[in-house]
């Protein structure tokens, strides 16, 4: 199994349907587990998934529209009632911290020390890996990105001519220079993999900001091309601006979720037929306990 893949938990907006639970999202990364807006029922679907509270280390809320953020409540719970020991860091806008205290003590139960809060505020806000953006809601809300450091591609054949091999490669690359080889010399630039996150908002500058060049984009596209004006209204992506914004922004794969619930799974070859207007890459309609792999480089 791959160390870096997503796992959807829910794909509904505003409300639970009979086949899409609300927003949660799981991106697992190199032993780090990131949950983005779990909303109402996130606790459930992570034992639907396959998943436990102890896999998780990082909370993430874009925003508190109730259906990004009603399910912390129960994982917090969960995370104390499994006695979760590592820490586990709580993303969310700052203006929202009223909100967060009322999810976060929501309930009378044996508290845990482990959840770090880490308020963001501000246009931009890092927490590396994590990259924060505001972006365009009727209330504050933020997209994320993770953004793995760029490195080095060790090249096989030029370290067999400078007879460099064994214990030798891991000197070089911590040194930098071998006997007179230089790291450059049997290397190339090797650029990071990344994800972004990107819920509820308008189009604007900070969107295609957060995914310039992404691996895998997860973006809102709530409403369909003829209720674009509704979604302007309500601060939201129709599937033609998602493919347009993956387009733009050379993303690699495109997942599309927070579906409105007037969409049923007949819709879904609708969303992706709009996205494709723009993006002839890999495009994802989302499912609740979907699994997607991060593409390789």
């Amino acid at each position: 199994m791959s160390s870096r893949e997503l796992v959807v938990l829910g794909t509904s907006s505003a409300v639970p349907t009979r086949h899409r639970n609300h927003n949660g999202y799981v991106l697992r990364w190199d032993g780090q587990g990131y949950l983005f807006d779990p909303g109402e029922g996130s606790q459930r679907q992570l034992l639907h998934a396959g998943l436990s509270a102890g896999q998780l280390h990082w909370i993430c809320v874009t925003h508190f529209h109730g259906d990004h953020c009603l399910g912390v409540p129960g994982i917090v719970q969960r995370i104390a009632r499994d006695r979760v020991s590592h820490e586990v860091r709580a993303l969310y806008p700052a203006s929202g911290q009223e909100y967060w205290n009322r999810l976060r003590h929501a309930a009378a139960f044996t508290d845990t020390g482990v959840i770090t809060e880490h308020p963001i505020s501000g246009e931009t806000a890092a927490l590396p890996p994590l990259t924060a953006r505001r972006l365009s809601h009727p209330v504050e809300s933020y997209g994320y990105r993770l953004q793995e450091p760029d490195g080095r591609r060790m090249l096989p054949d030029r370290l067999r001519k400078h007879g460099i091999t064994g214990p030798d490669v891991g000197l070089l690359q911590s040194e930098g220079s071998l006997r007179g080889v230089t790291l450059e010399s049997v290397s190339e630039p090797r650029r990071g993999q990344s994800a972004a996150f990107i819920m509820d908002t308008r189009l604007c500058d900070n969107v295609f900001a957060l995914a310039e060049g992404v691996d895998m984009l997860v973006i809102e596209s709530t409403f369909l091309s003829p209720e674009s004006r509704l979604a302007r209204e309500y601060g939201h992506l129709t599937a033609e601006e998602a493919g347009l914004v993956a387009h733009e922004s050379g993303a690699r794969r495109l997942v599309l979720t927070h579906f409105s619930e007037r969409y049923g799974f007949d819709a879904e070859a609708e969303f992706l037929l709009e996205a494709r207007k723009h993006f002839d890459g890999d495009v994802v309609v989302a499912r609740d306990l979907m699994t997607v792999q991060v593409p390789r480089r």
